[in-house]
């Protein structure tokens, strides 16, 4: 219990020095208001500060109190074995479009000779916090990352203004807090959306159903363009065929919600919009699983142009992503931005944002409904 408690209250001062809320030589609080505020022994709170003083992130004056050094200001990039040093940091490594990104940016990287540290936040904000903790008491060169559910508040943006304020440049990639308006590298994932949507709509499907993972801002984006192409169509939308989940439901919301809709539904879809590839396939076993075929009964458009939306016995209909591509365009953009000690803030034209135009890439998932009796595959 004493331990936990010990990690409670270095954590907690650790990480206001890390974000920038405690900033050099400001006086942090006393043993004494620290022992109240996390109703813990005065040893408890000696142990915590010894430790922040050993490694460096706080100073004590005699008479005086405990201050927050200037450690981090003053530390020069990391070097190790004379490489330089630059963090990616992705939603996840191992899987689906993200090792074909890390490879396009390593490429670049590896050449200029830098050294390339691999984070993973499975998309959650405590793992954003401890990585871009990391980037700061290290002292990376800079970081390209992609964003942490970027549609809905982030709790941890102050480790990003501190990184601004530290001098140490990132370029995020696939979205970005629309509030840092930094440099970034995306899709145009609201025209994605519309050209997944028209191809239905112009293919005479009107009763479409629309799945979006709305806590990011790719799938908010999609969804607009799923709405915008309804309406330059004139083609009205039911409410109920836009289902939205979150990062937490990806793996059951959108399949069970799919699966009552097909089992209950007299008035059954003709067509689907997936947020990715990746939930194209577990819809695709849905359909499956009701005894239904893609394209002959129901046609689905996925996105991303993934491994996926070819592995599978109906070759999907999907969105073209860059992928490498991408990951080659972020890594020339932080270097721009290290090599030349430029911030976040001093933009030229090698370091402004980049959206990439997507591309409809039609296979055979989807067909064209010529009348009710006459179906052509297209």
């Amino acid at each position: 219990m004493s331990e936990t408690k010990y990690s409670m209250v270095k954590n907690w001062i650790k990480s206001r020095v890390l974000d920038g809320t405690f900033e050099p030589h400001q006086k942090i609080s006393s043993e004494s208001e620290l022992m109240k505020q996390f109703n813990v022994s005065r040893h408890t709170v000696r142990l915590a500060l010894g430790d922040l003083v050993n490694e460096g992130l706080l100073y004590k004056e005699q008479g005086s109190g405990t201050f927050v050094s200037d450690r981090l200001s003053k530390l020069q990039p990391i070097t190790q074995f004379n490489k330089k040093n630059i963090a990616i940091v992705v939603t996840y490594i191992s899987d689906y479009i993200f090792p074909s990104i890390i490879r396009g940016a390593e490429s670049i990287l590896s050449r200029e000779g830098y050294q390339v540290s691999l984070f993973s936040t499975n998309n959650d904000h405590d793992n954003e916090k401890r990585i871009l903790e990391t980037i700061i008491e290290q002292r990376f060169d800079g970081a390209i990352i992609e964003p942490t559910k970027s549609a809905i508040a982030n709790p941890n943006i102050n480790y990003y203004l501190n990184l601004e304020a530290l001098n140490i440049p990132y370029v995020m990639i696939n979205a970005y807090y629309d509030e840092l308006e930094p440099i970034s590298v995306t899709v145009n994932d609201e025209k994605g959306g519309f050209l997944q949507t028209e191809h239905l709509i112009k293919s005479g499907h009107k009763n479409i159903l629309g799945f979006f993972k709305t806590d990011d801002m790719q799938g908010m984006k999609r969804m607009k363009g799923f709405i915008k192409a309804h309406r330059e169509y004139n083609l009205p939308i039911n409410p109920k065929n836009i289902i939205t989940y979150t990062t937490s439901e990806k793996n059951t919301k959108p399949v069970e919600h799919l699966n009552d809709i097909l089992t209950s539904s007299s008035d059954r879809p003709t067509g689907i919009i997936c947020y990715n590839d990746e939930l194209a396939m577990k819809l695709l076993d849905v359909i499956r699983q009701n005894n239904l075929q893609v394209p002959s009964d129901i046609s689905i458009v996925g996105f991303d142009n993934s491994f996926l939306s070819e592995v599978s016995e109906v070759k999907l209909t999907t969105i073209e992503h860059p992928k490498t591509d991408l990951g080659i365009m972020a890594a020339k953009m932080i270097l721009n931005l290290v090599q030349n000690g430029r911030n976040i803030k001093q933009k030229d034209e090698n370091s402004e944002s980049y959206v990439f135009e997507p591309e409809l890439i039609v296979r055979y998932s989807t067909k064209k409904i010529v009348s009710d009796k006459d179906e052509k595959i297209v």
